[in-house]
């Protein structure tokens, strides 16, 4: 939680949903002391300060909660924010050798699953699919940068995976159906469209989204200019997301 939320005030309340949900013991903030003791002194461990340095400028008490400073700590997760807004931004100038290459990087940071070992309250349930969601949202722009630039087999190795995995995420549909067909796999990227209109009506009861259609209508007519909905990048926060504690839940900024 503290890791997650560097640089902000992680109030206690919320600390004590997190750890025991709707069932907190009754000795809740005596324990929760003794969590944070017990990280102080790691921290001195593992870094040789002094105990008082490490309270007052790594692990801090702030009224009402906890902060732990970014700034004094290397985190994964910061690196990878900070890559992909850069890949973003690259694209989002027309720059996809820049952004392919921003946009790896931060994929390369990722080794499984976010928070896979971590016990997950509903903050953190909330923060895991925020960031599941960007690290699609950055799949989703390479490969789309990628088939820009011609690489359509080394997209679809990446897509194979994706759509299997994917099976409703009409944007990576629509990327295999155009890596398939720009490949001269004709046949399996119309195959590609039916499969995925047949998940959403009998899933969803919905009709692929218009885009898809326009990709789909396009290779039955054998075009090879289409569309590319996909170089206007959305915006990616420099952060994963903005907290509100009120109701003790994670937003997208």
């Amino acid at each position: 939680m503290l890791l997650v939320h560097a640089d902000q005030v992680v109030p206690v309340s919320v600390l004590v949903s997190e750890l025991w949900d709707d069932e907190p013991p009754v000795s809740r903030l005596t324990t929760l002391q003794t969590y944070i003791l017990n990280l102080r002194k790691m921290f001195v461990a593992v870094t040789g300060l002094p105990a008082e340095e490490v309270t007052r400028s790594l692990l801090i008490t702030r009224a009402g909660g906890y902060l732990l400073r970014g700034d004094q700590i290397a985190l994964d997760v910061r690196e990878y924010q900070r890559l992909m807004s850069a890949g973003c931004a690259a694209l989002g100038l027309g720059d996809d050798v820049t952004g392919t290459r921003r946009l790896t990087e931060a994929l390369g940071l990722w080794r499984g699953p976010a928070l896979v070992d971590v016990p997950l309250g509903r903050v953190l349930e909330s923060k895991r699919r925020e960031l599941e969601e960007s690290w699609l949202m950055a799949s989703e722009y390479l490969v789309g940068a990628k088939l820009r630039q011609g690489m359509y087999r080394e997209a679809l190795i990446e897509l194979t995976a994706l759509t299997a995995e994917n099976p409703l995420h009409e944007g990576l549909q629509a990327q295999y159906m155009r890596a398939l067909y720009l490949s001269g796999r004709r046949a399996q990227a119309l195959e590609v469209f039916h499969r995925l209109r047949r998940n959403l009506v009998d899933e969803l009861g919905l009709e692929p989204e218009p885009q898809v259609q326009r990709i789909h209508q396009a290779i039955l007519n054998a075009e090879t200019d289409f569309e590319d909905d996909l170089r206007v990048i959305r915006p990616f926060p420099s952060e994963v997301g903005a907290t509100s504690w009120g109701r003790v839940r994670v937003r997208a900024s």
